[in-house]
């Protein structure tokens, strides 16, 4: 047969988890570094709806298709789906906010290096 897709999401899920952290600790620019937290988050995403899937599942709903006892081998899990909604929503207000501190970062300093902007005070 081949490989299951909940496997190619969940390895896919990690990877752009690990790139996103790569990212993050890599670079010095802080777009970069944005960018970084955001596939970190669409990895957390992918990886949230994999562990929901089944190959072959069906909606979870019972009727005379589908059995209660068979319900649970058959059924895709949809709370991992109504939390990614939900993280998508959040993911996206905390990038924007993310983004308008760069913003604000570089109207004052004129750089987005992290270097500039850690200097010491006392």
């Amino acid at each position: 047969m081949g490989v299951p897709i909940s496997q190619i999401l969940l390895t896919t899920g990690f990877l752009l988890v690990l790139i996103g952290f790569w990212g993050i600790l890599k670079h010095r620019n802080i777009l970069r570094i944005i960018i970084g937290f955001s596939l970190i988050d669409t990895g957390m995403h992918i990886v949230l709806v994999a562990t929901g899937y089944i190959t072959g599942g069906t909606a979870p709903i019972i009727d005379e298709a589908l059995g209660i006892k068979e319900a649970a081998t058959r059924t895709v899990d949809p709370i991992p789906s109504a939390l990614v909604v939900t993280a998508i929503v959040i993911g996206f207000s905390v990038t924007a906010i993310m983004l308008s501190f760069a913003i604000r970062l570089h109207a004052t300093r004129k750089t987005l290096s992290i270097d500039a902007l850690t200097e010491s005070r006392w």
